[in-house]
């Protein structure tokens, strides 16, 4: 593919009860070689409230080691796609990860959570087959672009301390 953007590999373990969807790194994100690496992107201040960590302040690799140390995974609903920029508006030919696959390998996931509209449209699709097994759960972006105030991100996002107790 021209233009192609790729995601990375999951970040996930035999442990993760709640697994974290976005739709593809932005280009900070791809640059950086690290999940939401956008300084504006909210993602770990939001997940951050969710477990209790400041996971801001952390450096990256101790991110992802207190994501899975609390059960948590992240990884996107698409593999590879073309996109101008960083919007998923901007998202053409694009490739789908192997979501039921990746949920076959993980003994504990009790629920999945969408970062945004577009990870959640593709998600759901993919994931219907689970039928009524798994705990879906759509979230307001993290993303600056959608420009839901903080406060009410913070609100939607707190349904996963419900979703990590399970």
């Amino acid at each position: 593919m021209r233009g192609d953007k790729r995601c990375f590999a999951p970040v996930v373990n035999s442990h993760t009860r709640l697994l974290i969807l976005g739709s593809l790194p932005g280009d900070a994100s791809l640059a950086a070689g690290q999940y939401y690496a956008y300084p504006h992107n909210k993602f770990w201040e939001l997940l951050g409230a969710v477990i209790g960590v400041d996971l801001r302040a952390l450096p990256y690799p101790a991110r992802l080691e207190s994501l899975l140390a609390h059960g948590v995974g992240l990884w996107d609903v698409i593999a590879q796609a073309e996109r101008k920029g960083s919007l998923d508006a901007a998202i053409r030919n694009q490739k789908h990860n192997a979501l039921l696959d990746l949920l076959g390998e993980l003994p504990a996931l009790r629920a999945v959570a969408f970062n945004g509209g577009t990870a959640a449209k593709i998600g759901r699709r993919q994931l219907k087959p689970c039928g009524g097994d798994l705990l879906l759960i759509d979230l307001p972006s993290s993303s600056p672009a959608h420009t839901l105030p903080f406060d009410a991100k913070a609100h939607a996002w707190s349904v996963l301390r419900e979703a990590l107790a399970r």
